[in-house]
């Protein structure tokens, strides 16, 4: 069988379906040396004639310092394609995650992931690429979705495709609609020479069990994987009790917040009609469970949190932000909140102070929660 074709019809399709990849593109390629990043920098060499798009690659190895194995194979087979393999000396990086490593548990593969994309954005950014793959592949997807369900209780997986509009990079993963066994296969196929960063945490994380989870399911019914990974593109409305969730305020429960989360949960509200922000988190004010206002939020770091786009009467708005207070602070503590763009005498009898902010020529207000 001819892999190649089968690992390129995957990839057109989620370009497709998420409009992956534009003329003009320069993409920086994450390169691990493992069989997933391998076959889609060979995929990627061939997409642009295959799709007729005009692009350009930018193959990117960062040495995380896991081991020192010869990297001349995957540099020559780089080579081969006609390209030049970049190579990253974040050794750091492993250093960072032992001092990070708790007694008997293994090193922390968030911490890890934070730091590769991070350092892989600063490299894109370096090099005047705009956008950013990653060999992220369908059984991925299927796998981050279970481990968020069963230990972050949400119903989630990654995202083909990510903007970050601060950094000007888009984060694009290729391979969503791409299974495992055929990137194995295409490898095997045409004799792509395979290196591995030997991770200390391999094959002993939340992910292999996962895994191991989803191939058991697998060889009851051999549709349980293909079901799933439809289910991460059914854009059927979801039937499930959060879509009726109301969460009612302390000062006055005729009055609720629900985030917004449907089509109907956005029409005709003022935030519908701006570009969302990175992280925004947009809500209804109800009255009676009806819609009587809006806002939104998002965290700029881990424990500060701007609300804006504030709309509604006065008492919709006071039992709105005591309640997002209640909820974030649950959450997070401490937590400094700022309001933007709501009359002082509201914000400063609920607590806030003024804080000038040069950037936008007008006071904003902040209040610290420390439980």
């Amino acid at each position: 069988m001819n892999y190649i074709r089968s690992v390129l019809s995957a990839l057109r399709k989620a370009d497709k379906d998420f409009s992956l990849i534009d003329d003009g593109d320069k993409i920086a390629l994450g390169i691990s040396g493992g069989k997933d990043s391998l076959a889609l920098l060979r995929a990627m060499s061939v997409y642009g004639h295959f799709a007729k798009k005009n692009f350009t690659i930018f193959p990117v190895y960062l040495d995380l310092g896991f081991s020192d194995n010869d990297l001349t194979p995957i540099k020559e087979y780089v080579k081969s394609l006609g390209y030049d393999l970049y190579v990253s000396d974040s050794r750091f990086v492993y250093d960072v995650l032992k001092a990070h490593q708790k007694p008997g548990k293994n090193i922390p593969c968030s911490i890890c992931s934070r730091m590769k994309k991070a350092a892989i954005n600063k490299i894109a950014k370096d090099n005047h690429c705009n956008k950013v793959a990653f060999a992220h592949h369908a059984d991925d997807a299927i796998e981050t979705l279970l481990m968020n369900m069963i230990h972050g209780g949400r119903v989630a997986t990654f995202e083909p495709k990510m903007t970050l509009e601060r950094a000007g990079i888009t984060f694009i993963r290729p391979l969503f609609y791409c299974y495992e066994k055929d990137l194995e296969n295409l490898c095997k196929e045409e004799n792509i020479p395979i290196y591995n960063q030997d991770c200390p945490a391999n094959k002993h994380t939340e992910r292999e069990y996962a895994k191991n989870l989803v191939k058991e399911l697998s060889s009851r019914d051999k549709s349980i994987k293909e079901n799933l990974r439809t289910l991460l593109i059914n854009h059927e409305p979801f039937s499930l009790p959060f879509l009726d969730l109301e969460y009612s305020c302390n000062l006055d429960q005729s009055y609720a917040i629900r985030p917004m989360l449907t089509a109907n949960d956005m029409r005709g509200t003022k935030l519908a009609n701006k570009k969302a922000k990175e992280g925004e988190v947009p809500y209804l004010i109800l009255h009676n469970h009806k819609k009587c206002g809006e806002f939104a939020y998002r965290f700029l770091d881990a424990h500060k949190v701007v609300i804006y786009g504030l709309e509604g009467e006065k008492e919709a708005k006071k039992n709105a932000i005591e309640l997002i207070e209640r909820m974030l602070s649950a959450k997070t503590n401490p937590l400094t909140i700022i309001i933007e763009g709501e009359k002082a005498s509201l914000l400063m009898e609920m607590g806030y102070k003024s804080v000038f902010d040069r950037s936008y020529n007008r006071p904003k207000y902040s209040k610290k929660i420390d439980k």
